[in-house]
This record gives C-alpha cells, sequence and structure tokens, in this order.
C-alpha cells in the first residue's frame, strides 16, 4: 500500500506541486492541500485504464462547460494519470461539502436533480473511450445461491432487452455509478457538485414513464449480481451483510413491481 508521503512525491514530481498535506481517506485515495486549493489522489489498477480515462474525459467536459464537478488536474506533462505504485494515479480537484444522505428526502431531491443536471450538460457529447453498456448475463453459477435469484435477474434483462427492441430510446452518456458519496452538498452555499465520475440527455415524459421502471429493476438485478458474486466466492469470509443486501434488493424490486 502506497504511503502518503510516496502520494506527496509524485505530485510534487509529476504534477510540479509541492503538498504540505497529503493523507490518506482510503487505501485508494488521498486528499492533498496546496494553499487554498484542494484536491483528491486516486490509485486505480491498471486494468481500469480505458474506464478512468472516459470518467476523467467526462469530468473534464462537465467542467469546462460549468457544471460543479472534479474536474481533473492533468499533470505536468498532460497526462491525465501517472504509472504509480502498479496502477495508475490520477488527481481531480475536491469538490467541497458533505457527502448526500441516501435516507434524507431533501438529499434524495438534491442527488436526483443533479444527476439529471449532468447528464443534460452531456447531451451530444462523445468520447472513443466511452464503451457501450454491457448486458448483464443471467447464466452464471453465483445466480443459484437462492432459487429465486436467477429468475428475478433474468426477468429484468429481458424486460430491458425488449424495451431496447421494441421502443425508441434516448442514448446517451451516463455516470456508471451514481451512489450518495459521489455526491456533494456545501451547507455554507447550498451548492451541490459531483466529484467522482465511472462511466444521456433528457428524455420526454412518455419515455421516462414508459422506461424507468425497467431500467431500474434492471438496475437492482445488477445490485442482486453483486452481491450474489461476493457470497458464492470461495474466500468470501463474513458474508452475512451480503445475504441481507441481498433481501433488501429483493424487497426494493418487489416496491418496483408493485408501483409500476
Amino acid at each position: 500500500m502506497a504511503t502518503d508521503e510516496q502520494v506527496r512525491s509524485v505530485f510534487r514530481t509529476q504534477w510540479h506541486q509541492i503538498a504540505p498535506q497529503c493523507t490518506a481517506v482510503s487505501p485508494s485515495t488521498w486528499r492533498i492541500s496546496v494553499g487554498d486549493q484542494r484536491f483528491l489522489a486516486s490509485l486505480i489498477p491498471a486494468i481500469q485504464q480505458t474506464r478512468l480515462m472516459a470518467g476523467l474525459c467526462v469530468a473534464e467536459h462537465l467542467a469546462r462547460v460549468g457544471f460543479p464537478t472534479g474536474a481533473p488536474v492533468r499533470a505536468a506533462d498532460g497526462a491525465f494519470s501517472v504509472p504509480f505504485d502498479g496502477g495508475l494515479l490520477a488527481v481531480v480537484r475536491d469538490v467541497p461539502g458533505r457527502p448526500l444522505d441516501p435516507a434524507d428526502p431533501l438529499d434524495q431531491q438534491w442527488w436526483g436533480d443533479l444527476l439529471g443536471a449532468a447528464h443534460r450538460a452531456l447531451t451530444g457529447f462523445s468520447h472513443p473511450r466511452l464503451a457501450r453498456l454491457a448486458w448483464l448475463g443471467a447464466d452464471g453459477p453465483h445466480l443459484s445461491i437462492a432459487p429465486w435469484v436467477r429468475p428475478t435477474v433474468l426477468a429484468a434483462v429481458s424486460a430491458a432487452t425488449r424495451l431496447t427492441v421494441t421502443d425508441q430510446l434516448t442514448y446517451g452518456v451516463l455516470h456508471g455509478d451514481p451512489a450518495p458519496e459521489a455526491f456533494r452538498i456545501d451547507p455554507d452555499t447550498g451548492r451541490t457538485g459531483l466529484v467522482d465520475w465511472r462511466a444521456a440527455g433528457p428524455v420526454a415524459p412518455d419515455e421516462a414513464d414508459a422506461a424507468l421502471p425497467v431500467l431500474l429493476r434492471y438496475r437492482l438485478a445488477e445490485r442482486l449480481d453483486g452481491y450474489a458474486r461476493r457470497i458464492a466466492a470461495p474466500d468470501t469470509a463474513d458474508a452475512g451483510p451480503d445475504w441481507a443486501g441481498l433481501e433488501a434488493t429483493r424487497d426494493a424490486i418487489e416496491l418496483v413491481d408493485k408501483e409500476a
């Protein structure tokens, strides 16, 4: 694991900035302070280079059009990232404020409004590194951990596939993982921003009404798949939380079906 001093050193040599403060906030993320400027440095596995570059290109575009996001800070040679500790180190500007609370109704409103605004700002944007969404498969052995898991995932995948075949849908760039911790709200200003992009435009109400339940069910099926993989993994030390998440996701899918 890289140390604070190692990250501070590479920030000095590759970004040509001296950081008085560099503190780890996770095993792969550091908060860096230079005067009144705040940055986040993230260490990404080299195998995720294409995904990283796509996300940083999206963030740079959003920052250029004035959207409040963690804009990437290019290294002194103009690169988005530099090789470091067996992976890639990338730096973005930190977004002030606290993460959103997914259980708070007001935070939920800000969450949706900001995500929608980001997608509107990306209307017409394209980049060769952006990959099309790969559909979830329903034939993995991990989906046999409970008798209801595979049929639930298969139903969600089938419905999403039918939607893409039978309906005229709007396509565009989407945030790949819009978790609440990727969003920030500054209590002093009320300003919200996005600090993380892992790679849409606005759609008409009719399209949203028809597609939203299907796509929400599909998104929950992806979550089911993730929990099932972790439970089925032979090196999983404690699958208790994953079982709880699996059941909670089933409840969420049933709620979508009830309200559709």
